[in-house]
């Protein structure tokens, strides 16, 4: 509970992945992201979801497991249990942040919302208490911006 209310206390909004899991601290009538991984029949979720406290109707984003797997080779691999692609977050900041924001992430893990908020503009501010994933997701963020680009990310819509 004290984390809640202190992260309540710091920020304006929220977004919270697997916000399903702890309903009895988040308040009730807010909007859901559903994450479709498009998979059926596999050992793992169909999908993930996250509570927002924006009033706004659930949104879904569809990535297919394949596809978020090739995105994580090309900036740097899976080594998160959690990691989610960065189209995701990008497509979080695109449909519920605004430009000048600054975006706070209490579980930076393999830091793909570092690379998000770098490629749409966003000041942040990441933790992570796991030291070994801290230096992992630092070492993928390091890599992701030495490989520099001669135009702006791609468009994902």
């Amino acid at each position: 509970q004290e984390y809640w209310n202190e992260l309540f206390r710091v920020s304006k909004n929220q977004i919270v992945w697997g916000g399903n899991y702890m309903t009895e601290f988040l308040p009730p009538k807010m909007g859901w992201i559903i994450w479709d991984k498009m998979q059926r029949d596999f050992s793992l979720a169909d999908g993930e979801m996250a509570w927002t406290s924006f009033d706004k109707a659930m949104r879904i984003f569809s990535m297919s497991r394949g596809e978020a797997l090739a995105e994580n080779n090309k900036y740097g691999g899976r080594f998160h249990p959690t990691q989610k692609p960065v189209k995701l977050y990008r497509w979080t900041l695109l449909n519920y942040a605004e430009k000048g924001m600054k975006i706070l992430d209490t579980h930076g893990g393999s830091m793909t919302n570092a690379i998000a908020c770098d490629m749409e503009g966003f000041d942040l501010d990441i933790c992570e208490i796991d030291k070994d994933y801290f230096d992992a997701g630092v070492k993928r963020f390091n890599e992701y911006k030495r490989q520099g680009s001669l135009f702006t990310p791609e468009q994902i819509f």
